[in-house]
């Protein structure tokens, strides 16, 4: 979202983002400010005495990232595909079954390497490793 108007610039980057909001007078950065009188928040310009209501209480957001293991997200049916092709020059490392499907990492991330992922064809093992 961005706010001509206001000088507000923000990205819908999820719920809770908190965009950077500028001065309407000399266009420095607005900081967060209680008014204690009347228990509001406010944005208040450090340069000038521009100041003006907060649209939201909120004025920070954490987010939390974790890496997912994406080997815990193969489904063990890719052994029944006839599409996928098969090695026995990978043997499971967990079982030694000789035979093993493998495709490419369907990855998101452009700076990633491909990839490629095995899943052993024994139906009682089914061990998923990548190389």
């Amino acid at each position: 979202m961005s706010k001509m108007g206001n000088y507000d610039v923000a990205h819908d980057d999820g719920p809770g983002f908190v965009g950077i909001k500028f001065c309407q007078e000399c266009n420095n950065m607005l900081y967060p400010k209680e008014d204690k009188e009347n228990k509001v928040l406010m944005y208040a310009c450090r340069n000038c005495d521009f100041k003006t209501l907060a649209d939201s209480s909120c004025i920070y957001v954490n987010k939390i990232m974790h890496e997912i293991d994406e080997l815990t997200h193969i489904v063990a049916d890719v052994i029944s595909d006839p599409t996928l092709p098969r090695t026995e020059e990978h043997p499971c490392p967990k079982c030694n079954h000789r035979e093993s499907v493998f495709f490419q990492a369907q990855t998101r991330r452009a700076e990633e390497e491909m990839r490629l992922y095995y899943v052993c064809t024994n139906a009682h093992c089914t061990h998923r490793w990548t190389e």
